[in-house]
C-alpha cells in the first residue's frame, strides 16, 4: 500500500473553488444557447452525488421532452448497460442518443434548439463497457448531427467513496486501520470482476488495455495535479487545462487526476473553457463529475423527515433488497441484521432458482417468497437478499446471464410485493439490483433525485409516476459506504429500528 500524503507531497496544494464559479460559467455559456447534459448512467448509482435533477428509466422522445421541460442543467438516463452484453449495450446507447437529439431538435418542442452534451457515467472502480460506450455515443452524434468528437475525458474518481486518481494512477482509499493508505485499483476485488476485469491501474495503460491497443498509452493526454492545480487563480488553471486539451482530435482519450471536489471544479472550469474555444468533448466518468460539471453545491445528507417530505409514510414495514455480492455489501448486510433484530430476513436461494426445471417451478418458488415478504411487512421491515454464495463461471456471457436471472427474480418479488402490500420505503443495494428494482420492480418511469442519504453517497429518488409514487426509493451502490452505512440509512427511514 502507498501513503496518500506521500504521493500528494509531489504536487501543488488543493485550491478552493466555489461551486458558484462553475455554475456562473455554465450559465454564461447557456445564456447564448441553452445547454443540457444528458448522462447515460450504466447503473442508477450515478445519481448519488447530485440533487434535484430529473431521472428517466425510459428514453422515448416524449420522456426526454418531459425531462428537458424541467429546465435543469442535466438529466440522468438509467440505461443499465452494465448488465447487458456489448451488442445490447451498444444498441441502447445509440437509441438513447438518437432520441435525446430528436427531442432537443423537435420543431414543435419548447426546447427546440437545446444544445446537448453527453456523459457516459460508469463505475468509479473501472468496471463497464469501455471504450464501447463513448465510441457509440461519438459515432451516433456524428451521424445525426455531423459533429465529430475531439476528446473523451475519463474521470472515474469518486473522492466521497474513496476513489482518487493521482499521477495518472487510479486508487482506492483504505478505511479503518488502513486510513491514509491507497491501493491501486487493479489490485482490488473490483478488478477481478467476471465481466469487466482489468490489469492496469495507470489510466493511460488501462485505456490501451481496454481499447486493445487502438489508443496507445503514450497517446493519452494526462491532466495531472500539476495542471489541475496549476494556479491559485482558477481562470489561469482553466486556461492551462484547455491548453493541455488543445491537441485532442478524433476522440483522443484524456484522463484527469482528481483527489477532491475542488479538483473536479477546477477541471470543470477548464472543460468549459476548452468547449468555449470549440473543442467537442464527451465524458466517461464516475458519480461526482456531473455535480461539479454543472456547478452544483454538495447537498447535505437528507434526514428521515426530508425523505418523506410531502408524502404520508405508510404504516407498513420497509423493504431492503440486497443483490450485490462485493465484500463491503456482505459486511453491511451482516451489520444490519445484527443491529436490526426486529427485521425479518427472506433469502432468495440462487441455486434453487437456477435449478428450477421449468418456468412454472421457478414462479411457484417466487410466489412463496412474496408471501413470506408480505406477511413480514405487516409487522416491520423485511430484508430480502440473494444467497451470499456467488456462482462463478469463466464465461463472461454466462456470468451476465446468471446475474440477469437472479435480478429478474428480485424484480418479480419486489413488483408482486408492491402490488399486494406497498412498503413504507424501498432500499436497493447493488447497481444492477437497484436499476432493475427501479425500472421494473417499482415501475418508475420518471423520478427526481432529491439528494444523498449519507454524505456524498446513496441517493433518494422520488418517483413522480406509477405504482411507487410517494414511496421513498433509495439507490445504494454495492461498492460504497463503510460497514455501518446500510444500517445507518435504514435507521433513518424505519419506524421499527
Amino acid at each position: 500500500m502507498t501513503l496518500e500524503a506521500d504521493l500528494l507531497a509531489a504536487f501543488p496544494a488543493e485550491v478552493r473553488i466555489p461551486a458558484r464559479l462553475v455554475a456562473d460559467a455554465v450559465a454564461a455559456s447557456s445564456a447564448e444557447a441553452p445547454r443540457m447534459l444528458v448522462v447515460l448512467d450504466d447503473d442508477p448509482t450515478g445519481t448519488q452525488s447530485v440533487a434535484d435533477l430529473p431521472v428517466l428509466t425510459r428514453w422515448e422522445v416524449e420522456d426526454f421532452a418531459w425531462a428537458f421541460g424541467q429546465s435543469k442543467p442535466a438529466v440522468y438516463v438509467l440505461t443499465n448497460t452494465r448488465s447487458l452484453d456489448p451488442a445490447e449495450a451498444a444498441a441502447r446507447n445509440e437509441e438513447v442518443v438518437r432520441n435525446a437529439l430528436a427531442a432537443a431538435g423537435s420543431v414543435d418542442s419548447t426546447t427546440s434548439g437545446l444544445r446537448l452534451g453527453f456523459v457516459s457515467r460508469s463505475d468509479s472502480t473501472l468496471r463497464g463497457h469501455y471504450p464501447l460506450e463513448p465510441d457509440v455515443i461519438a459515432a451516433t452524434v456524428a451521424e445525426v448531427s455531423g459533429e465529430a468528437t475531439d476528446g473523451v475525458v475519463m474521470v472515474p474518481a469518486f473522492p466521497d467513496a474513496g476513489r482518487v486518481t493521482i499521477g495518472g494512477v487510479h486508487y482506492t482509499r483504505g478505511t479503518g486501520d488502513d486510513a491514509g493508505k491507497l491501493t491501486p485499483a487493479a489490485e482490488t476485488e473490483f478488478a477481478k470482476d467476471a465481466s469487466f476485469g482489468y490489469a492496469n491501474s495507470e489510466l493511460a495503460k488501462y485505456v490501451e488495455e481496454k481499447s486493445k491497443g487502438r489508443f496507445a498509452a503514450e497517446s493519452v493526454i494526462v491532466l495531472d495535479l500539476n495542471i489541475i492545480r496549476a494556479s491559485t487563480d482558477p481562470q489561469i488553471t482553466a486556461k492551462a487545462i484547455a491548453d493541455a486539451i488543445e491537441p485532442a482530435t478524433d476522440s483522443t482519450p484524456i484522463v484527469a487526476d482528481i483527489v477532491t471536489e475542488n479538483d473536479l471544479r477546477a477541471l470543470s472550469l477548464g472543460l468549459e473553457e476548452a468547449e468555449r474555444r470549440g473543442k467537442k468533448l464527451l465524458y466517461r466518468v464516475g458519480p461526482p463529475f456531473g455535480r461539479a460539471r454543472i456547478g452544483q453545491e454538495i447537498r447535505a445528507e437528507l434526514s428521515g423527515a426530508e425523505a418523506y417530505a410531502g408524502n404520508t409514510p405508510s404504516e407498513a414495514g420497509g423493504l431492503i433488497v440486497v443483490g450485490s455480492h462485493v465484500g463491503v455489501t456482505t459486511r453491511q448486510l451482516k451489520a444490519l441484521t445484527e443491529q436490526h433484530s426486529a427485521a425479518r430476513i427472506v433469502e432468495i436461494d440462487v441455486e434453487k432458482l437456477l435449478a428450477a426445471e421449468t418456468e412454472t417451478a421457478a414462479d411457484a418458488y417466487l410466489n412463496q417468497t412474496v408471501n413470506s415478504v408480505v406477511e413480514a411487512l405487516r409487522g416491520g421491515d423485511v430484508i430480502v437478499h440473494t444467497s451470499r454464495l456467488l456462482i462463478r463461471t469463466d464465461d463472461a456471457a454466462e456470468s451476465l446471464r446468471i446475474a440477469r436471472t437472479v435480478s429478474a427474480a428480485v424484480v418479480a418479488v419486489v413488483n408482486r410485493t408492491l402490488k399486494t402490500f406497498p412498503p413504507r420505503f424501498v432500499i436497493a443495494k447493488g447497481g444492477i439490483t437497484s436499476s432493475d428494482v427501479a425500472a421494473h420492480g417499482l415501475e418508475i418511469r420518471h423520478a427526481i433525485v432529491r439528494g444523498p442519504m449519507l454524505p456524498g453517497i446513496v441517493s433518494l429518488w422520488e418517483p413522480v409516476d406509477g405504482p411507487a409514487k410517494g414511496i421513498p426509493y433509495i439507490v445504494f451502490a454495492g461498492n460504497v459506504g463503510d460497514d455501518q452505512s446500510l444500517a445507518d440509512v435504514t435507521r433513518k427511514l424505519s419506524n421499527t429500528f
